[in-house]
């Protein structure tokens, strides 16, 4: 996706026209997510290390999970894929984690103050730079609907996952018409008409957690925990209140798995 000098690799050639459309607002989508950190830089400026800590408090929390199904060791071998500006590989705690982002060289210099707790690969979750079964666990926090193949990198998570290593993943799912309008943006960017919508040029789609189950189904992980909550739209003022009660957005859906070992056919 991206050039060894931070810029946007040319498209492959050969491929249909949606895959090139869905490859430009992947990029396009990356674009923004680096001036969106670059500003964020800025404006905690002096202030990194309050960000910090409440970062610290988020993969502390994730790791308290992860241990209440089995002890991890400080040596454990832990990847995050889509490891970001400030993801939760650099507070996990372990001596043997690394993190994996289209971005991580930019992010390393724009959050110094913490990228350093962890090494970091410029790679895409698509196609992870790792052999088979390399990790004990894997981390991926927010991050498939901001890439150009979702169920590519769920598939490539459980490819790098050990036989009985833990997977914690995250993402936001939403109700379908949203990821209609996600498709609907997509397409009339693609054909050239520059109206970008944030929340829809933020994001490669707007997936249903149904579509999250699906990418799911045909790989050897079992899953141990599964939550969806919505967010509390409080007390209805005015009757776009009560349409978010029905169209709801943002809905946190997390997923605990272990990776069994690989079903041969018979």
């Amino acid at each position: 996706m991206e050039s060894p000098d931070g810029g946007v690799s040319p498209e492959e050639p050969g491929r249909g026209w949606l895959a090139r459309l869905r490859h430009r607002r992947a990029a396009r989508a990356l674009e923004r997510q680096l001036a969106s950190q670059r500003a964020k830089a800025n404006a905690i400026r002096g202030r990194q290390d309050e960000v910090a800590l409440l970062r610290m408090d988020h993969s502390r929390a994730v790791r308290a999970r992860l241990e209440r199904i089995r002890p991890l060791p400080r040596d454990a071998r832990v990847l995050e894929v889509g490891s970001g500006a400030h993801g939760l590989i650099f507070f996990f705690g372990s001596s043997r984690g690394v993190g994996v982002d289209p971005l991580a060289a930019h992010y390393r210099l724009l959050f110094a103050g913490w990228q350093g707790r962890a090494p970091t690969l410029a790679a895409v979750g698509e196609a992870l730079p790792f052999p088979s079964g390399a990790f004990d666990v894997v981390l991926c926090d927010n991050v498939i609907d901001h890439a150009e193949r979702p169920a590519a990198i769920v598939a490539e998570l459980a490819r790098v996952l050990a036989p009985g290593g833990l997977l914690y993943f995250a993402v936001n799912v939403h109700h379908p018409v949203y990821g209609a309008a996600s498709r609907l943006h997509g397409l009339w960017n693609g054909l050239g008409l520059r109206l970008e919508i944030r929340p829809f040029a933020d994001h490669t789609v707007h997936l249903t957690g149904d579509e999250v189950s699906r990418m799911f189904a045909p790989l050897p992980l079992r899953v141990l925990e599964q939550s969806v909550k919505r967010r509390n739209p409080g007390r209805a003022r005015h009757p776009g209140d009560l349409l978010k009660r029905v169209f709801f957005k943002n809905a946190a859906l997390e997923v605990i798995a272990i990776r069994e070992p690989q079903r041969h056919p018979p």
